[in-house]
Protein backbone atom coordinates (compact mmCIF):
# COMPACT_ATOMS: atom_id res chain seq x y z
CA UNK A 1 0.00 0.00 0.00
CA UNK A 2 1.69 3.34 -1.40
CA UNK A 3 1.77 6.62 0.95
CA UNK A 4 -1.12 8.83 1.19
CA UNK A 5 -0.43 11.50 -0.93
CA UNK A 6 -0.22 14.87 0.78
CA UNK A 7 -1.88 18.62 0.15
CA UNK A 8 0.81 21.37 0.36
CA UNK A 9 0.35 25.32 0.74
CA UNK A 10 4.11 26.80 0.49
CA UNK A 11 3.30 30.40 2.12
CA UNK A 12 5.99 33.13 0.39
CA UNK A 13 4.82 31.95 -2.92
CA UNK A 14 7.05 34.72 -4.46
CA UNK A 15 10.42 33.98 -2.50
CA UNK A 16 13.85 32.87 -4.41
CA UNK A 17 13.85 29.88 -2.36
CA UNK A 18 10.80 28.70 -3.41
CA UNK A 19 11.66 27.16 -6.87
CA UNK A 20 14.34 25.04 -4.80
CA UNK A 21 11.69 23.58 -2.75
CA UNK A 22 9.31 22.54 -5.59
CA UNK A 23 12.25 20.74 -7.03
CA UNK A 24 13.17 18.62 -3.65
CA UNK A 25 9.47 18.11 -3.23
CA UNK A 26 8.77 16.53 -6.45
CA UNK A 27 12.59 15.02 -6.40
CA UNK A 28 10.98 13.11 -3.32
CA UNK A 29 7.81 11.56 -4.43
CA UNK A 30 8.54 8.46 -2.96
CA UNK A 31 9.18 9.76 0.46
CA UNK A 32 6.69 12.50 0.44
CA UNK A 33 3.76 11.63 -2.36
CA UNK A 34 1.56 15.27 -3.01
CA UNK A 35 -1.60 15.28 -4.21
CA UNK A 36 -1.78 19.02 -4.37
CA UNK A 37 0.96 22.19 -4.60
CA UNK A 38 -0.40 25.40 -4.06
CA UNK A 39 1.40 28.72 -3.33
CA UNK A 40 0.32 31.71 -1.32
CA UNK A 41 1.35 34.98 -1.15
CA UNK A 42 -0.15 38.64 -0.84
CA UNK A 43 2.15 39.83 -3.59
CA UNK A 44 0.69 38.23 -6.87
CA UNK A 45 3.41 40.17 -8.81
CA UNK A 46 6.54 38.45 -7.64
CA UNK A 47 4.73 35.67 -7.01
CA UNK A 48 3.67 34.93 -10.44
CA UNK A 49 7.41 34.94 -12.15
CA UNK A 50 8.11 31.67 -9.76
CA UNK A 51 4.39 30.13 -9.94
CA UNK A 52 4.11 30.21 -14.09
CA UNK A 53 8.13 29.04 -14.04
CA UNK A 54 6.74 26.04 -11.17
CA UNK A 55 3.86 24.90 -13.16
CA UNK A 56 6.45 24.49 -16.38
CA UNK A 57 8.29 22.05 -13.93
CA UNK A 58 5.49 20.34 -12.05
CA UNK A 59 3.59 20.01 -15.57
CA UNK A 60 7.06 18.04 -16.98
CA UNK A 61 8.01 16.38 -14.17
CA UNK A 62 5.19 15.47 -11.51
CA UNK A 63 1.76 16.13 -13.75
CA UNK A 64 0.08 14.05 -11.05
CA UNK A 65 0.30 16.63 -8.87
CA UNK A 66 -3.03 19.90 -8.76
CA UNK A 67 -0.60 22.68 -8.89
CA UNK A 68 -1.93 26.82 -8.37
CA UNK A 69 -1.21 29.77 -7.11
CA UNK A 70 -3.19 32.36 -5.42
CA UNK A 71 -3.45 35.79 -3.43
CA UNK A 72 -6.72 34.25 -1.57
CA UNK A 73 -6.10 33.00 1.81
CA UNK A 74 -9.27 30.78 2.07
CA UNK A 75 -8.18 29.36 -1.50
CA UNK A 76 -4.63 28.84 -0.45
CA UNK A 77 -5.57 27.48 2.62
CA UNK A 78 -8.16 25.11 2.57
CA UNK A 79 -8.02 21.28 1.97
CA UNK A 80 -3.46 21.45 2.98
CA UNK A 81 -2.41 18.93 5.26
CA UNK A 82 0.87 21.37 5.32
CA UNK A 83 1.60 25.01 5.64
CA UNK A 84 5.25 25.62 4.36
CA UNK A 85 5.64 28.96 5.54
CA UNK A 86 9.11 31.07 4.67
CA UNK A 87 7.35 34.86 3.97
CA UNK A 88 10.04 38.11 4.45
CA UNK A 89 7.70 40.80 5.89
CA UNK A 90 9.28 43.57 3.89
CA UNK A 91 10.79 42.01 1.47
CA UNK A 92 14.39 42.71 0.56
CA UNK A 93 14.22 46.48 0.69
CA UNK A 94 13.58 46.90 4.31
CA UNK A 95 15.98 43.55 5.09
CA UNK A 96 18.44 46.19 3.32
CA UNK A 97 17.19 49.26 6.12
CA UNK A 98 17.81 46.62 9.00
CA UNK A 99 21.33 45.40 7.46
CA UNK A 100 22.17 49.03 7.12
CA UNK A 101 20.99 51.04 9.42
CA UNK A 102 22.90 49.66 12.57
CA UNK A 103 26.35 49.98 10.62
CA UNK A 104 26.05 53.42 10.70
CA UNK A 105 26.53 52.96 14.22
CA UNK A 106 29.50 50.67 14.06
CA UNK A 107 26.93 47.35 15.38
CA UNK A 108 26.80 44.22 13.66
CA UNK A 109 24.25 44.59 10.05
CA UNK A 110 22.64 41.13 10.21
CA UNK A 111 19.05 39.83 9.42
CA UNK A 112 18.72 37.93 12.03
CA UNK A 113 21.03 38.80 14.73
CA UNK A 114 21.50 42.38 16.97
CA UNK A 115 19.13 45.21 15.89
CA UNK A 116 18.55 44.17 12.23
CA UNK A 117 16.72 40.89 13.51
CA UNK A 118 14.88 42.69 16.17
CA UNK A 119 13.89 44.76 13.52
CA UNK A 120 13.08 42.08 11.09
CA UNK A 121 11.03 40.50 14.03
CA UNK A 122 8.48 43.38 15.09
CA UNK A 123 7.42 43.05 10.97
CA UNK A 124 7.37 39.11 11.08
CA UNK A 125 5.06 38.56 14.44
CA UNK A 126 2.05 40.44 12.72
CA UNK A 127 2.44 38.17 9.26
CA UNK A 128 2.86 34.84 10.95
CA UNK A 129 0.24 34.91 13.51
CA UNK A 130 -2.07 35.74 10.33
CA UNK A 131 -0.99 32.64 8.14
CA UNK A 132 -1.57 30.32 11.67
CA UNK A 133 -4.95 32.09 11.75
CA UNK A 134 -5.66 31.53 8.27
CA UNK A 135 -4.53 27.40 8.53
CA UNK A 136 -7.06 27.10 11.92
CA UNK A 137 -9.66 28.25 10.09
CA UNK A 138 -9.56 27.07 6.55
CA UNK A 139 -7.47 23.70 7.38
CA UNK A 140 -7.45 23.48 11.46
CA UNK A 141 -5.54 19.53 11.04
CA UNK A 142 -3.06 21.30 8.97
CA UNK A 143 0.91 21.25 10.83
CA UNK A 144 2.76 24.44 9.86
CA UNK A 145 6.46 24.21 9.21
CA UNK A 146 7.94 27.78 9.96
CA UNK A 147 11.21 28.77 8.61
CA UNK A 148 10.51 32.53 8.40
CA UNK A 149 12.82 34.28 10.29
CA UNK A 150 13.96 35.43 12.60
CA UNK A 151 13.09 31.82 13.80
CA UNK A 152 13.75 32.80 17.65
CA UNK A 153 11.80 35.94 18.18
CA UNK A 154 9.13 34.48 15.47
CA UNK A 155 8.98 30.73 18.10
CA UNK A 156 8.55 33.09 21.15
CA UNK A 157 6.05 35.26 19.77
CA UNK A 158 3.89 32.23 18.43
CA UNK A 159 4.16 30.66 22.00
CA UNK A 160 2.71 33.17 23.41
CA UNK A 161 -0.59 34.59 20.73
CA UNK A 162 -1.15 30.93 19.33
CA UNK A 163 0.31 28.37 22.20
CA UNK A 164 -1.46 25.43 20.70
CA UNK A 165 -1.45 26.23 17.31
CA UNK A 166 0.17 22.85 15.08
CA UNK A 167 3.76 25.27 14.34
CA UNK A 168 6.98 23.80 14.21
CA UNK A 169 9.44 26.45 13.92
CA UNK A 170 12.59 25.49 12.01
CA UNK A 171 16.34 26.32 11.05
CA UNK A 172 18.56 24.84 8.24
CA UNK A 173 21.75 26.39 8.92
CA UNK A 174 22.64 23.15 11.28
CA UNK A 175 21.92 21.10 8.61
CA UNK A 176 23.85 23.26 6.18
CA UNK A 177 26.94 23.39 9.00
CA UNK A 178 26.36 19.55 9.23
CA UNK A 179 26.98 19.33 5.11
CA UNK A 180 30.46 21.17 5.57
CA UNK A 181 31.30 18.59 8.98
CA UNK A 182 30.15 15.29 6.74
CA UNK A 183 32.52 16.81 3.79
CA UNK A 184 35.38 17.85 6.44
CA UNK A 185 35.48 13.89 7.71
CA UNK A 186 34.88 12.21 4.46
CA UNK A 187 31.22 11.06 5.39
CA UNK A 188 28.53 10.18 2.66
CA UNK A 189 26.00 12.76 3.63
CA UNK A 190 25.13 14.91 7.22
CA UNK A 191 22.74 11.68 7.59
CA UNK A 192 25.59 9.54 8.76
CA UNK A 193 25.71 12.17 11.79
CA UNK A 194 23.91 11.40 15.23
CA UNK A 195 24.29 14.73 17.26
CA UNK A 196 24.06 16.57 20.54
CA UNK A 197 23.40 19.94 20.49
CA UNK A 198 21.68 23.00 22.82
CA UNK A 199 21.02 26.63 22.34
CA UNK A 200 18.85 29.29 20.69
CA UNK A 201 18.55 29.74 16.81
CA UNK A 202 21.05 30.86 15.58
CA UNK A 203 22.68 30.59 18.69
CA UNK A 204 23.39 27.37 19.96
CA UNK A 205 26.68 24.93 20.21
CA UNK A 206 27.50 21.03 19.43
CA UNK A 207 28.58 19.19 22.40
CA UNK A 208 28.63 15.40 20.81
CA UNK A 209 28.86 13.85 17.38
CA UNK A 210 28.97 10.34 16.13
CA UNK A 211 28.97 8.56 13.29
CA UNK A 212 25.90 5.30 13.01
CA UNK A 213 28.43 2.72 14.45
CA UNK A 214 28.95 5.17 17.41
CA UNK A 215 32.34 6.26 16.72
CA UNK A 216 33.59 9.58 18.25
CA UNK A 217 33.77 12.35 15.40
CA UNK A 218 34.39 15.63 17.63
CA UNK A 219 38.22 15.07 17.79
CA UNK A 220 38.97 14.98 14.04
CA UNK A 221 36.39 17.66 13.87
CA UNK A 222 38.12 20.03 16.65
CA UNK A 223 41.20 19.30 14.75
CA UNK A 224 40.19 20.89 11.38
CA UNK A 225 37.62 24.04 13.02
CA UNK A 226 40.90 25.07 15.00
CA UNK A 227 42.97 25.38 11.66
CA UNK A 228 40.32 26.03 8.93
CA UNK A 229 36.74 26.79 10.42
CA UNK A 230 34.02 24.45 8.84
CA UNK A 231 35.50 25.85 5.51
CA UNK A 232 36.82 22.04 4.16
CA UNK A 233 40.35 22.33 3.17
CA UNK A 234 39.17 22.28 -0.03
CA UNK A 235 35.47 24.11 -0.61
CA UNK A 236 34.90 23.81 -3.76
CA UNK A 237 31.38 21.52 -4.38
CA UNK A 238 29.74 23.30 -1.84
CA UNK A 239 27.49 26.54 -3.61
CA UNK A 240 27.25 27.81 0.13
CA UNK A 241 30.78 28.67 0.09
CA UNK A 242 31.06 30.21 -3.36
CA UNK A 243 30.31 33.38 -1.75
CA UNK A 244 32.79 35.29 0.20
CA UNK A 245 30.70 36.26 2.72
CA UNK A 246 29.69 32.38 3.64
CA UNK A 247 33.08 31.30 3.54
CA UNK A 248 34.39 33.98 5.55
CA UNK A 249 31.33 33.19 8.17
CA UNK A 250 32.53 29.50 7.91
CA UNK A 251 36.25 29.73 8.02
CA UNK A 252 35.45 32.59 10.93
CA UNK A 253 34.11 29.35 13.10
CA UNK A 254 37.54 28.83 14.00
CA UNK A 255 38.19 31.96 16.58
CA UNK A 256 34.28 31.61 17.77
CA UNK A 257 35.43 27.71 18.46
CA UNK A 258 38.37 28.72 20.49
CA UNK A 259 36.32 30.68 22.60
CA UNK A 260 35.21 27.25 24.08
CA UNK A 261 37.17 24.07 22.47
CA UNK A 262 35.24 21.55 24.56
CA UNK A 263 31.86 22.25 22.04
CA UNK A 264 31.53 23.50 18.18
CA UNK A 265 29.81 25.72 17.79
CA UNK A 266 26.34 27.38 15.44
CA UNK A 267 28.62 30.16 12.57
CA UNK A 268 25.78 32.94 13.77
CA UNK A 269 28.19 33.14 17.37
CA UNK A 270 30.89 35.15 15.48
CA UNK A 271 28.17 38.32 15.18
CA UNK A 272 27.98 37.79 19.21
CA UNK A 273 31.30 37.00 19.92
CA UNK A 274 33.15 39.44 17.37
CA UNK A 275 30.82 42.02 16.64
CA UNK A 276 34.16 44.33 15.86
CA UNK A 277 35.39 41.88 13.68
CA UNK A 278 32.52 41.75 11.64
CA UNK A 279 31.89 45.31 11.90
CA UNK A 280 35.53 46.20 10.49
CA UNK A 281 35.19 43.85 7.45
CA UNK A 282 31.34 44.81 6.61
CA UNK A 283 30.84 47.37 4.05
CA UNK A 284 27.82 49.66 5.36
CA UNK A 285 27.15 50.56 1.38
CA UNK A 286 26.55 47.17 0.26
CA UNK A 287 25.23 44.61 2.62
CA UNK A 288 24.01 40.97 2.13
CA UNK A 289 20.72 42.14 1.32
CA UNK A 290 22.89 43.94 -1.60
CA UNK A 291 24.47 40.51 -2.55
CA UNK A 292 21.14 38.81 -2.98
CA UNK A 293 19.37 41.33 -5.25
CA UNK A 294 21.97 41.52 -7.43
CA UNK A 295 22.90 37.72 -7.43
CA UNK A 296 20.64 34.97 -6.45
CA UNK A 297 17.10 36.83 -6.67
CA UNK A 298 17.79 38.61 -10.30
CA UNK A 299 19.25 34.67 -11.15
CA UNK A 300 16.36 33.04 -9.83
CA UNK A 301 13.64 35.19 -11.70
CA UNK A 302 15.72 35.61 -14.97
CA UNK A 303 15.53 31.90 -14.77
CA UNK A 304 11.94 32.00 -14.09
CA UNK A 305 11.12 33.47 -16.91
CA UNK A 306 13.33 32.19 -19.42
CA UNK A 307 11.53 28.69 -18.51
CA UNK A 308 7.74 30.47 -18.79
CA UNK A 309 9.01 31.68 -22.45
CA UNK A 310 10.63 28.34 -23.22
CA UNK A 311 7.67 26.21 -21.75
CA UNK A 312 10.41 23.78 -20.69
CA UNK A 313 12.37 23.39 -17.46
CA UNK A 314 14.69 20.57 -19.13
CA UNK A 315 17.96 22.69 -18.78
CA UNK A 316 17.49 24.35 -15.83
CA UNK A 317 19.63 25.84 -13.58
CA UNK A 318 17.37 25.66 -10.45
CA UNK A 319 18.02 23.03 -7.60
CA UNK A 320 16.46 21.69 -4.88
CA UNK A 321 17.20 23.79 -1.58
CA UNK A 322 19.36 22.62 1.74
CA UNK A 323 16.25 23.92 3.72
CA UNK A 324 14.03 21.84 1.25
CA UNK A 325 15.74 19.01 1.93
CA UNK A 326 15.11 19.68 5.95
CA UNK A 327 11.58 20.55 5.70
CA UNK A 328 10.30 17.25 3.30
CA UNK A 329 12.39 15.34 5.72
CA UNK A 330 10.19 16.67 8.85
CA UNK A 331 6.91 16.97 7.02
CA UNK A 332 7.57 12.88 6.29
CA UNK A 333 8.22 12.41 9.86
CA UNK A 334 4.93 13.99 11.00
CA UNK A 335 2.96 12.39 7.90
CA UNK A 336 4.19 8.76 8.53
CA UNK A 337 5.64 8.53 11.53
CA UNK A 338 9.11 7.46 10.14
CA UNK A 339 10.59 8.53 14.19
CA UNK A 340 13.03 11.59 12.38
CA UNK A 341 15.61 12.59 15.10
CA UNK A 342 15.74 16.40 14.36
CA UNK A 343 16.63 19.86 15.32
CA UNK A 344 13.55 22.05 16.46
CA UNK A 345 13.32 25.24 17.83
CA UNK A 346 10.42 24.07 20.79
CA UNK A 347 9.49 25.23 24.40
CA UNK A 348 12.09 23.69 27.00
CA UNK A 349 10.50 22.40 29.53
CA UNK A 350 13.43 20.63 30.96
CA UNK A 351 15.56 19.94 27.45
CA UNK A 352 18.12 21.88 28.80
CA UNK A 353 18.10 21.45 32.69
CA UNK A 354 19.20 24.86 33.89
CA UNK A 355 17.05 27.32 31.78
CA UNK A 356 13.80 28.55 32.29
CA UNK A 357 10.99 26.13 30.98
CA UNK A 358 9.18 28.64 28.64
CA UNK A 359 12.74 29.66 26.71
CA UNK A 360 11.75 28.41 22.94
CA UNK A 361 15.33 26.09 22.54
CA UNK A 362 16.98 24.51 19.91
CA UNK A 363 17.74 20.79 20.90
CA UNK A 364 17.00 17.39 18.94
CA UNK A 365 14.06 16.03 18.82
CA UNK A 366 12.64 12.66 17.92
CA UNK A 367 9.41 13.33 15.58
CA UNK A 368 6.38 11.15 15.07
CA UNK A 369 2.68 11.56 14.27
CA UNK A 370 2.17 12.65 17.39
CA UNK A 371 4.78 15.70 16.81
CA UNK A 372 7.84 16.35 18.35
CA UNK A 373 9.47 15.01 21.58
CA UNK A 374 12.51 17.04 22.99
CA UNK A 375 15.63 15.05 23.81
CA UNK A 376 16.67 15.83 27.37
CA UNK A 377 20.34 17.88 26.99
CA UNK A 378 21.15 18.58 30.54
CA UNK A 379 22.59 20.84 32.31
CA UNK A 380 24.75 23.54 30.24
CA UNK A 381 28.29 25.43 31.53
CA UNK A 382 27.75 28.58 32.89
CA UNK A 383 29.69 30.74 29.53
CA UNK A 384 26.60 29.15 27.66
CA UNK A 385 23.84 29.36 30.18
CA UNK A 386 25.19 33.13 30.70
CA UNK A 387 24.73 33.75 26.66
CA UNK A 388 22.03 32.01 26.37
CA UNK A 389 20.07 33.84 29.11
CA UNK A 390 21.02 36.63 27.83
CA UNK A 391 19.81 36.50 24.33
CA UNK A 392 16.42 34.78 26.09
CA UNK A 393 15.58 37.76 27.49
CA UNK A 394 16.54 39.85 24.33
CA UNK A 395 14.01 37.93 22.57
CA UNK A 396 11.04 38.01 25.51
CA UNK A 397 11.43 41.84 25.50
CA UNK A 398 11.47 42.29 21.53
CA UNK A 399 7.65 40.83 21.64
CA UNK A 400 6.79 42.15 24.83
CA UNK A 401 8.07 44.93 22.59
CA UNK A 402 5.56 44.28 20.03
CA UNK A 403 2.30 43.37 22.46
CA UNK A 404 2.63 46.51 24.50
CA UNK A 405 3.79 48.59 21.53
CA UNK A 406 6.41 49.48 23.92
CA UNK A 407 9.30 52.01 22.44
CA UNK A 408 11.01 51.16 26.50
CA UNK A 409 10.86 47.49 26.03
CA UNK A 410 12.35 47.59 22.41
CA UNK A 411 15.05 49.99 23.72
CA UNK A 412 15.91 47.32 26.36
CA UNK A 413 16.17 44.86 24.20
CA UNK A 414 18.89 46.18 21.65
CA UNK A 415 20.58 47.70 24.76
CA UNK A 416 20.82 44.37 26.28
CA UNK A 417 22.02 42.58 22.96
CA UNK A 418 25.87 41.67 23.17
CA UNK A 419 25.85 42.79 19.87
CA UNK A 420 24.84 46.96 20.51
CA UNK A 421 27.73 48.68 22.76
CA UNK A 422 25.46 51.08 24.81
CA UNK A 423 21.90 52.36 25.49
CA UNK A 424 22.87 55.24 24.36
CA UNK A 425 23.81 53.61 20.75
CA UNK A 426 20.79 51.49 20.94
CA UNK A 427 18.38 54.63 21.03
CA UNK A 428 20.25 56.01 18.36
CA UNK A 429 19.42 52.99 16.17
CA UNK A 430 15.94 52.37 17.26
CA UNK A 431 14.76 55.96 16.59
CA UNK A 432 15.98 55.69 13.44
CA UNK A 433 14.99 52.02 12.76
CA UNK A 434 11.09 53.53 14.04
CA UNK A 435 11.64 55.90 10.96
CA UNK A 436 12.57 53.28 8.26
CA UNK A 437 9.41 50.74 9.89
CA UNK A 438 6.38 53.42 9.39
CA UNK A 439 3.63 51.21 8.54
CA UNK A 440 5.62 47.93 9.27
CA UNK A 441 5.49 48.02 13.12
CA UNK A 442 2.90 49.01 15.64
CA UNK A 443 3.24 52.47 16.74
CA UNK A 444 5.55 52.95 19.53
CA UNK A 445 4.63 54.38 23.17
Amino acid sequence: MGLKKQSVVIAGGGSTYTAGIVMMLIENQEKFPLRKLKFYDNDGERQSIVAKACEVIVKERAPEIEFSATTDPEEAFSDVDFVMAHIRVGGLPMREQDEKIPLKYGVVGQETCGPGGMAYGMRSIPGVIELIDYMEKYSPDAWMLNYSNPAAIVAEATRRLRPDAKIINICDMPVAIKKSIAEILGLENEHEIVDRYYGLNHFGWWTEMTDRQGNDLMPRLKEHVAKHGYAAAAAEGNPLLEEASWMDTFQKAKDVYAVDPQTVPNTYLKYYLYPDYVVAHADPNHTRANEVMENREKNVFAECKRITAAQTAKDTTIEAGEHAEFIVQLAGALAYNTYERMLLIVKNEGAIANLDDDAMVEVPCIVSKRGYEPLCMGKIPYFQKGMIEQQIAVEKLVVDAYLEKSYQKLWQAMTLSKTVPSASVAKQILDEMIVANAGWWPALN
